[in-house]
């Protein structure tokens, strides 16, 4: 299976800079067969583990996380970069190789004690997965695992989420 996905994912060299290897998911989301699996392997990962809620970062993990609810049969809380959801809402800095960022998360939604799994296509150095979980703990929920497409290993993106655990469908070294 997995190497049935790995052909759906494109290698795109020198972007969005010179020396950076992209790993496009666009053909994987243009073939629905190969979609479909990707999205029944995730659900079989992440169905032990009955959260309440998936934690889907901005932008590409909206994309994998709105048909593993389904699946799943829990909610959608939507973790965004900052200025870019309506209402009150929880925010986590975090620093980047070139800065600061921030992430937010509406205020209310997810309730202290309930479980929450985070989802997005690409696992590299951790930094904003690390930066959700410490924005939904900061509300005193437990996040109970953390789910990639695909995984960037040598970057220390699991090192930083050693505390949970942590699935991904594709591993490529970096």
């Amino acid at each position: 299976m997995t190497g049935q996905i790995d052909d759906y994912i494109g290698k795109v060299p020198d972007f969005p800079k010179p020396g950076i290897l992209f790993y496009d998911i666009s053909p994987l989301l243009a073939t629905p067969y190969i979609w479909e699996q990707a999205i029944q392997e995730l659900a079989k990962l992440i169905t032990p583990f009955n959260p309440s809620f998936l934690a889907a970062i901005d932008a590409r993990g909206f994309l994998v996380a709105s048909p593993l609810a389904l699946k799943v049969g829990c909610g959608i809380i939507m973790i965004r970069k900052k200025g870019k959801l309506p209402g009150t809402t929880v925010q986590q800095e975090y620093s980047l190789e070139y800065g600061e960022d921030s992430l937010e998360m509406r205020d209310g939604i997810i309730k202290p004690g309930q479980s929450v799994f985070i989802l997005d296509d690409l696992l590299a150095t951790g930094g904003t997965a690390e930066a959700a979980v410490k924005l939904i703990n900061g509300v005193g929920a437990l996040v109970v695992g953390a789910a990639f497409l695909i995984e960037l290993d040598g970057l220390g993106g699991r090192d930083r989420l050693r505390n949970i655990p942590c699935k991904s469908l594709v591993t490529y070294s970096a």
